[in-house]
């Protein structure tokens, strides 16, 4: 977990103590029946599977039908064009990640939504990191050995990434930052066309999330070097982290729940301590970490603050690789 978001931990007792309090304090809010979330990735994948996850909670909490529908495409901004659609019509939170709210708006020429006029933060509810791999059958063994390597081919430094304009395509470009060569950052459409390549040595290096390298990992495939996160993962037994490798970097993002600008503001705050009491709990958590998925714990506010820092960090590094992207 992030510094970011180390500071919004509290006991689980605790957290369950404020929510018990919580109804005896304000009335609940009258949500629509059926209530939506919106996904804007395919089934299956993270977002996804974190989305459904607290549908499931949601649905004995609020004691309506929750439907998760996926509405993908351009990197999530078609889910996040459609809430900004329909406004107030109907109760809907979309499931969205960096790339949708930061990265868009810095990179996108006349982008149809502004995230900080159109959309809410609700409720951050996980956090991820990535890490470097490279082949099972590189010799590169360690982030010592590929920064070596970088220096001694600086022509051949070329780094495949799931998209570009992705958070993974800057988290490249940082790394090449601190190896002091620039690199060749080719965005792939998606994760596996990436991995293709690396496995068959038609790339050196791959950057992606965790929970997409874990396994290719595990079975043999790619070889991971180094993770971003400030703590080793506990699923890649003997990966270092890069500040542990050497390297002064650290990187993650988040996915979070959001609702129009123009929805109830006390339907969004009560959803952001409701969600925040769900992912407090034990089972939830350990649900989340099986699947590979970092469980966070926020409310409204907090989560305001976890999106706005996270803001500040990555804004002048998009901005100083001046990538562009005319739509």
């Amino acid at each position: 977990m992030t510094h970011w978001l180390k500071k919004i931990a509290i006991p689980l007792v605790a957290s369950s103590i404020l929510w018990q309090a919580g109804p005896a304090l304000a009335q609940t809010p009258s949500f629509s029946n059926p209530f939506y979330i919106t996904v804007g990735y395919s089934p299956g994948g993270a977002s996804d599977r974190a989305a459904r996850f607290v549908a499931d909670q949601l649905q004995e909490r609020l004691n309506v039908n929750v439907v998760v529908e996926n509405r993908t495409g351009a990197g999530g901004r078609i889910a996040a064009q459609y809430l900004k659609n329909q406004g107030a019509s109907k109760d809907i939170m979309i499931m969205a990640n960096p790339a949708t709210m930061v990265i868009a708006p810095l990179v996108i020429n006349q982008l149809s939504y502004d995230p900080a006029v159109d959309f809410k933060p609700v409720s951050v509810i996980t956090d991820y990191t990535f890490g470097v791999a490279v082949a099972a059958d590189s010799p590169l063994k360690t982030m010592d050995d590929l920064m070596q390597w970088v220096k001694d081919h600086p022509n051949d430094f070329n780094v495949a990434v799931p998209a570009s304009g992705s958070l993974p395509h800057f988290f490249a470009l940082m790394l090449a930052e601190k190896s002091g060569v620039d690199a060749e950052v080719i965005g792939y459409r998606g994760s596996a066309p990436a991995l293709n390549d690396l496995i068959g040595g038609t790339i050196p290096v791959a950057i992606d999330t965790i929970d997409v390298l874990t396994p290719q990992h595990k079975g043999g495939r790619v070889r991971v070097l180094a993770t971003s996160g400030p703590e080793p993962d506990p699923n890649l037994d003997g990966v270092p982290t890069l500040q542990k490798s050497g390297l002064d970097i650290q990187a993650s993002g988040w996915n979070t729940f959001y609702m129009s600008a123009a929805a109830d503001d006390a339907k969004v705050t009560y959803l952001g301590d409701l969600i925040k009491d769900i992912m407090s709990q034990p089972e939830i958590q350990e649900r989340f970490k099986n699947s590979d998925l970092p469980p966070v714990a926020a409310d409204r506010a907090e989560s305001t603050d976890i999106v706005e820092e996270f803001k500040q960090l990555w804004t002048p590094i998009i901005q100083a690789s001046g990538y562009k992207v005319n739509e």
